[in-house]
């Protein structure tokens, strides 16, 4: 009983139906279709929608907005037959976005934005059988692109782009192309040869291009494949006569040549389909010598019709492939970038069309380096004997080379014309310093009879020859002969650089003077700091030794006379010998410091060479005068105490200070018994200068 429960449980879970998947919004997913299909044409989507069943067989997606296709977008669709994304939006296929799409047999990309087919775009469609790119915008067609089908693809349709080109390589590999598309581009050519390697190729469609010419492709069935060929601007020589014969109610016309132009292909008689042998035009080298590793072009031109295609030969025969050393231009031109002994001799310009051939040599000559040369050993001391053989020609050889116009860097050479000139190829000038034993060479064409050498070291000697190289037929190398050697000497130096601009001495001198007059200002100040110290330090005397001077009198009184109203007229006595002297030695400092500041506003009135220096000496000159002044006021020490007599009013006393004439009035005595005041001092001689003055 269990046994047979088991059973039905199996046998329930093998036959329940499996559930169908969900189909997405705005798609059809016909149930009646013998596999499973998905129709999402015209339903407005932006990407392709996510939610496909992976087990899809047909997908089409057409008439939509899908401008990307995504990695993720058909992965794990391994069982994806057809695929149609015609007429979106899509101008970007990540790479690998089709490489689980193994069983793919058909994929329709036209009438989108492609500007481009990389390899990797289309890489894993290793089953595809036909392959639809056309009404893009596509100007580049990798060959890589197709690699993952070129053994499988039957149908390419590459129509209503813009190629210029196409990888000729990779569409000549497609052993089982029928169907090649590519009217509506822009091609010129048609590689030679890739159409034959299509065995089978049934129909090719090459309408409006620019093709002048194209090959006879190969045997499609019964060996003649469909050819859609109009709309080019069609050449009509030999070349197309494979054409007029395969096609005689065609509706191609010729363009070219202007006898044949706007008539039909095949009302052209066969014997106006003729082509002319090319002829080389031009077949020369840019330099007919060089030295070894020196870079060389060598240039060919021909006409012909076809225009012929040109190709070189090395001088050994060996056909001229690019390479480090050689390069082939698009024009012909051979490009050798260091030539070597072995490219020594004829390159061989071959410049053939459907017509035939021509050649045409261009000979190189391509020097070795020449070893340094020995220096010449220095010529015997002259002897009055070798000055009188001077001028019978054995000193000819080296007199034929001369040096001119030395200067400390350059060098005028000159040396005659050779005898046979006509078979000088060229100069050779060596030479080297007396420094230096590497030579340095220079190579001077043979129309040249003089040579300005340059960066020459100055104050060097320098020995130089000039060797001939003449053709010798006998020989591969030209040869060589020495027209001369010279020795010389550069100038001694180059310019100069300007002597230093010597220093104006007048600062100098300024500075010393200033600096001078600034200390004798400061000693003076110093001194007579010092002594208006000393005489301050004096003590004044007690009142009994002041003595009394007058300095005016109202009446006929002789100094020191008593008056006849003073009750102390009688106390009046002449001034003692101490007052005056101390009166003069005062007054004698301060002279000697109006002198001395006389001499140093003088000293720099004398110095005053600059409008600074006169500035520093006035102003030198009025601190020394301010210094006497100051000396003449402090050489009485403490402001003195005079009085004046005014007639019988009485004794008024007043102060004098030096060089200010400031009197003070003081009230007179209310009583007529009182006290009279202390005697007046005496003025000395000193004094009574300075007081006069103030």
């Amino acid at each position: 009983m269990a046994k047979l429960l088991v059973s039905l449980v199996v046998l329930g879970a093998v036959t329940r139906p499996q559930a169908q998947p969900r189909c997405p919004g705005r798609c059809i997913c016909p149930a009646a279709a013998p596999s499973p299909t998905l129709l999402c044409a015209k339903t407005g989507l932006l990407f392709v929608p996510p939610a496909i069943d992976r087990r899809t067989v047909e997908l089409r997606l057409t008439d939509n907005f899908i401008a990307a296709v995504r990695r993720p977008d058909f992965a794990n669709m391994s069982s994806l037959v057809h695929l149609t994304l015609s007429r979106n939006t899509i101008s970007h296929v990540a790479p690998g976005a089709f490489a689980d799409l193994r069983a793919l047999r058909a994929l329709h990309l036209d009438g989108n934005r492609l500007l481009a087919l990389g390899g990797a775009q289309l890489r894993g469609l290793a089953s595809l059988r036909r392959l639809i790119v056309a009404n893009n915008q596509l100007g580049r067609v990798e060959a890589a692109a197709f690699a993952a089908f070129a053994a499988t693809v039957e149908d390419l349709d590459l129509s209503y782009n813009n190629l210029a080109s196409v990888p000729w390589e990779a569409i000549g590999a497609m052993r089982s192309l029928n169907t090649l598309t590519l009217d509506h581009n822009l091609l010129e050519r048609v590689a030679p040869g890739a159409l034959a390697r299509l065995p089978k190729l049934a129909r090719l469609d090459v309408t409006a291009n620019r093709l002048r010419t194209l090959p006879e492709p190969g045997g499609g069935p019964e060996g003649r494949p469909s050819l859609a060929l109009g709309g080019n601007p069609l050449h009509c020589n030999c070349e197309l006569l494979w054409l007029r014969r395969r096609a005689p109610g065609g509706l191609e016309t010729c363009a070219t040549p202007a006898r044949l132009a706007d008539r039909p292909l095949w009302a052209v008689p066969e014997e106006d389909f003729v082509c002319q042998a090319p002829l080389i035009t031009r077949a020369r080298a840019s330099a007919g010598a060089v030295l070894q590793g020196q870079a060389v072009s060598v240039g060919c031109a021909a006409a012909g019709d076809p225009p012929p295609a040109l190709r070189w030969l090395a001088p050994d025969g060996r056909p001229v492939r690019n390479g480090t050393r050689r390069a082939l231009r698009p024009d012909g031109t051979l490009e050798l970038r260091a030539a070597t002994l072995g490219d020594h001799g004829a390159f061989t310009c071959v410049a053939s069309n459907a017509a035939g051939e021509a050649a045409a040599p261009v000979p190189l000559a391509v020097l070795p380096l020449p070893l340094p040369a020995a220096r010449p050993p220095p010529p015997p001391a002259a002897s009055p004997s070798d000055m009188a053989r001077a001028g019978d020609g054995a000193g000819d050889h080296e007199r034929r080379v001369v040096a001119a116009e030395l200067t400390a860097s350059s060098a005028r050479i000159r040396w005659p014309a050779q005898r046979p000139a006509p078979g000088v190829r060229m100069y050779q000038i060596q030479y080297n310093s007396s420094l230096d034993d590497s030579l340095v060479y220079r190579m001077i064409p043979s129309s040249s009879k003089t040579f300005v050498v340059t960066d020459l070291a100055a104050g060097r000697e320098y020995d130089l020859c000039v060797l001939a190289l003449y053709e010798d037929g006998g020989a591969a190398l030209p040869a060589a002969r020495a027209v001369g050697c010279v020795r010389f000497a550069t100038a001694a130096g180059g310019p100069r650089c300007p002597a230093a601009r010597p220093h104006f001495l007048g600062g100098t001198i300024i500075i010393v003077i200033g600096g001078a007059i600034a200390a004798s200002v400061l000693v003076f100040i110093l001194i007579l700091t010092v002594r208006y110290k000393a005489a301050g330090a004096r003590r004044r005397p007690p009142a009994a030794a002041v003595h009394s001077v007058c300095s005016q009198t109202n009446g006929a009184h002789p100094p020191g006379a008593k008056h006849p109203d003073d009750p102390e007229a009688g106390l009046g006595a002449a001034p003692g010998p101490e007052a005056p002297g101390a009166v003069g030695a005062a007054g004698a400092t301060g002279a000697t410091a109006v002198a001395a500041g006389a001499t140093v506003a003088t000293a720099g009135a004398m110095v005053a060479t600059g409008a600074t220096v006169a500035t520093a000496g006035a102003t030198a000159g009025g601190m020394g005068a301010a210094a006497g002044a100051m000396g003449a006021m402090g050489g009485g020490g403490p402001p003195r105490q005079r009085h004046s007599f005014d007639g019988a009013r009485g004794l008024f006393p007043s102060h004098s200070y030096p060089r200010r004439a400031r009197t003070r009035l003081h009230g007179s005595a209310s009583r007529l018994d009182a006290a009279p005041p202390p005697r007046r001092p005496a003025f000395g001689s000193t004094e009574w200068m300075l007081e006069s003055t103030v």
